[in-house]
């Protein structure tokens, strides 16, 4: 579908652009045109709504993920969340902070300045997230005071240490009071927190909250003025759970992905759950309302809502069904158009890292089963996990080991259900929230092979035994070609980053050489070589809709309820190590 465009003769490059406006603040559709430049000059009602036009609508906004967790730098997200209609996110440096520190943030920072995209970073409060496993870095409550005083830095990240507010941690307190001394919202993260306990959390400051994941809890946290984020990312899925509450609660409501991979941003970011909502009775204006309009409201952001004067960030898409995107603008630039990014790559990203561990032997991941402690049991598309009891001859029943990557340590082992994997390991240097080395596996051997291959490259995930070349060739994914995965005509021959060759041409490894989280590669590359990985993982035998990405949660101890950090097994619900 073409979109009419007419520059307009001016000293600075002036456009219009026609079509049915989707005024959401005032809840009302007509045909008209929008005259721009870096900002919004001037719409035009050109008459009622008109059939066959495209609709122009306010730049869609993910109201909390981790661009980590994408395996992509900053200016990579961008060039594929613009096509999706994304023009702005509410990013929380968590990830790389916790590996590399205030190092990292600005990293991300310089990064995100790099391309036409509006990021608007978090001063991480919950680093490390607890005392109980080991982290690259610390921030304390000068170090957050600093980040907040930044223009570049929009809040104060989730709180995740909520223990810590309601027994007035001082730590925990100052970084509060430093948010509300600087005008800057506080995020919250409290799964499972009801009634006086969440009155108390939200009274301290917390003012939304993302992790939950039924709808009684959304609404106990609702009455007491806490706004929700409804996420659903790549592993998290709790948009089924929560969407009815867009209904009555619209003014109350944002959606977030919260963490997603590369594969799943290539096929849909925001404009994704906008089209699901709608389907299924959501009334549009409320839809946008939650997907455009109340990021920009809570965080006070410099985003456009396609009002004259405002910045000229906007999507045009084909309807208000689909809401199929056939251009984005950011600051009045046309960014992407027709399901291609026009954002041009930043080819000489620098790269930060924090990695200090030696090679691994088989017998270093030696444990037998002690039937006294329970059990991790996954669940596919949550970031909670079951703490289980489970006889010597469950199926199913496979080691977890977390590597510390900082500097040699023991090896910390346990045992988890719900892998599925019939042969061989995966391991990753992605695992939340300290990011050392996780690996699920049948045997020590394999494992040893996964988690060394994830060292040899200071970062990345990986599979044993590696994916073979004539046995899982793949097409593109854009469905139109096949990937050629002859080991002498790909990019490792030349020397390219990925795809890392054993014998064969065996490919087993994806590096992630930025903090052992992200690459600097094409995001579409590093999307395709990663959606190959994943179902190497799941031809193991994995029936985990994303087997790494779950697998970067088993280390995430601030969710519950029995999760493994490098010091060991942890108890969620006692919050305290197990052994």
């Amino acid at each position: 579908m073409a979109v009419e465009i007419e520059p307009l003769l001016s000293a600075e490059k002036r456009m219009q652009v026609k079509g049915n406006i989707v005024d959401v603040l005032n809840k009302q559709i007509f045909y008209g045109e929008v005259h721009f430049g870096a900002r919004i000059e001037k719409i035009s009602r050109l008459g009622g709504q008109k059939d066959g036009e495209p609709f122009i609508l306010p730049g869609f906004i993910d109201a909390h993920v981790h661009i980590e967790s994408s395996m992509l730098v900053p200016s990579e997200f961008a060039r594929l969340a613009v096509v999706h209609g994304t023009v702005a996110t509410i990013s929380d440096p968590h990830e790389i902070a916790n590996v590399c520190g205030m190092q990292g943030i600005e990293f991300m920072i310089e990064n995100g300045q790099t391309v036409p995209f509006k990021f608007n970073f978090g001063a991480p409060s919950c680093v490390p997230a607890t005392a109980f496993e080991t982290a690259g870095a610390e921030l304390n409550a000068d170090d957050v005071d600093k980040l907040l005083q930044k223009e570049e830095i929009r809040y104060l990240s989730e709180m995740m240490n909520f223990p810590g507010v309601l027994n007035g941690n001082n730590d925990v307190m100052k970084k509060i009071a430093s948010a509300k001394k600087y005008g800057k919202p506080v995020d919250g993260h409290a799964p499972g927190l009801r009634g006086d306990a969440a009155r108390q959390y939200i009274d301290a400051g917390m003012s939304t909250d993302h992790e939950c994941f039924t709808k009684e809890e959304a609404l106990d946290k609702l009455k007491h003025g806490m706004k929700i984020l409804i996420r659903e990312g790549s592993a998290a899925k709790n948009f089924e759970a929560l969407i009815g509450l867009l209904h009555d609660y619209s003014q109350m409501i944002m959606f977030c992905s919260d963490d997603k991979h590369p594969d799943s941003l290539v096929e849909g970011h925001i404009n994704q759950l906008c089209a699901r909502a709608v389907a299924k009775g959501v009334d549009v204006f409320k839809v946008l309302q939650a997907a455009c309009v109340n990021p920009v409201q809570h965080y006070k952001l410099n985003v456009g809502l396609l009002k004259e004067g405002d910045a000229a960030d906007f999507a045009v898409v084909k309807d208000l069904k689909a809401f199929e995107v056939v251009q984005t603008y950011t600051d009045g630039e046309l960014v992407a158009e027709e399901g291609k990014t026009l954002i041009k790559r930043v080819e000489d990203a620098r790269v930060v890292n924090n990695f200090n561990c030696s090679l691994k032997k088989p017998e270093d991941f030696a444990y037998e089963r002690n039937t006294e402690l329970p059990i991790i049991e996954a669940l596919d598309g949550q970031l909670i996990t079951n703490k289980i009891e489970a006889g010597l001859d469950d199926d199913d029943i496979l080691k977890i080991v977390v590597v510390n990557r900082y500097h040699d340590a023991p090896v910390a082992k346990a045992f988890i259900k719900n892998f599925g994997l019939k042969k061989g390991a995966i391991a990753s240097s992605v695992a939340h929230d300290s990011h050392n080395i996780v690996a699920v596996g049948v045997d020590d051997e394999s494992i040893c092979k996964a988690v060394n291959l994830v060292i040899e490259q200071k970062g990345g995930v990986s599979i044993w035994p590696p994916l073979t070349v004539e046995n899982n060739a793949q097409p593109l994914l854009d469905g139109k070609t096949a990937i050629n995965l002859d080991p002498s005509k790909s990019e490792a021959s030349a020397g390219g980053s990925f795809p890392r060759w054993g014998k064969a041409g065996m490919v087993a490894v994806l590096p992630l050489p930025v903090a052992g989280l992200m690459s600097t590669d094409d995001g579409y590359k590093v999307a395709e070589q990663y959606s190959i990985i994943d179902k190497a993982a799941k031809d193991l035998g994995s029936k985990l809709s994303s087997p790494f990405m779950t697998l970067s949660f088993m280390a995430l101890l601030v969710i519950p309820h029995l999760k493994l950090s490098d010091k060991g097994l942890f108890d969620g619900d006692e919050f305290r190590l197990l052994k």
